[in-house]
């Protein structure tokens, strides 16, 4: 029989709230769930999905066999100390801290902690997310389907060999819901430019980016093969894509928006 899994949830943010919403959606039980935030308006929200919270991390570092880090990487060096004899138990911590490696992290439990480093990003809130997870060699095979197990129930998940990739994730899902926010108030915008009235640009413009996102994921055929597939000859989409792909265009933009966004990740977890 599979032993109950207790949760401590450090931070109940707009992450950690989607988390414990796909949690007991998925079944759990809200008594396997503790919260700690010291915000009361936090542990307010907490009660209202029937799951006990409270202010103080060292009150709540008692029992459970999987810690959820999801606080602000600044605040790690305060949590984690008050979180070592967890960490001395076999606990395993699965961090949601951007920038923090396992590393850093492992440095303020001890020596031998568990730890499984995670990229959530901002579709999870809907549970339309995608996390990126990766493990030190300490963390058991249990632990680490647990802890996919925990971040599935706000999306897709995938594992990491080498948490060297963590950076490329960061800039392409971690940061890349903000490209497609940006393309959808260009397409709003453009559509306003062209003597549409805001409500329909902004309902196009929506409808469009998540029809083809949507068609995309179900296509067997490559981005590129349908992107030329819906370009007619010397049609209105081949004039489009003849300004977007121009030199420098969307592609080169995107590669050098991206290789900003890694550049920087590493170096925020190099500080």
């Amino acid at each position: 029989m599979r032993a109950k899994v207790e949760i401590l949830l450090i931070g109940f943010g707009n992450m950690g709230h989607a988390l414990v919403r796909g949690w007991l959606a998925k079944g759990r039980d809200a008594s396997s769930i503790q919260i700690v935030d010291p915000v009361p308006a936090a542990r307010a929200a907490a009660a209202e999905l029937g799951v006990s919270a409270t202010g103080d991390v060292g009150a709540a570092a008692q029992a459970a066999n999987v810690v959820v880090l999801a606080v602000k990487p600044h605040q790690l060096a305060d949590v984690l100390p008050r979180c070592s004899a967890l960490a001395r138990a076999g606990a395993v911590f699965l961090s949601i801290a951007a920038g923090k490696t396992i590393r850093d992290i492992g440095n303020g439990l001890g020596p031998d902690a568990r730890v499984v480093r995670a990229m959530p990003n901002t579709p999870a809130a809907i549970g339309r997310g995608i996390t990126a997870l990766v493990a030190n060699d300490a963390a058991s095979r249990d632990q680490r389907a647990l802890c996919g197990e925990l971040l599935a129930a706000v999306g897709a998940i995938a594992w990491l060999d080498d948490e060297r990739h963590m950076d490329a994730v960061t800039a392409i899902s971690g940061s890349g819901p903000a490209y497609v926010f940006l393309l959808i108030e260009c397409m709003e915008l453009a559509a306003v430019e062209l003597g549409l009235d805001a409500a329909l640009a902004k309902q196009l413009a929506l409808a469009t980016v998540a029809g083809a996102s949507a068609y995309a994921a179900d296509a067997r055929e490559t981005p590129a093969e349908l992107r030329r597939r819906v370009t007619s000859p010397n049609g209105t989409t081949q004039a489009a894509l003849d300004v977007l792909m121009a030199e420098p265009g969307m592609r080169e933009l995107l590669m050098r928006a991206t290789k900003a966004a890694a550049q920087r990740s590493s170096e925020l977890a190099k500080a």
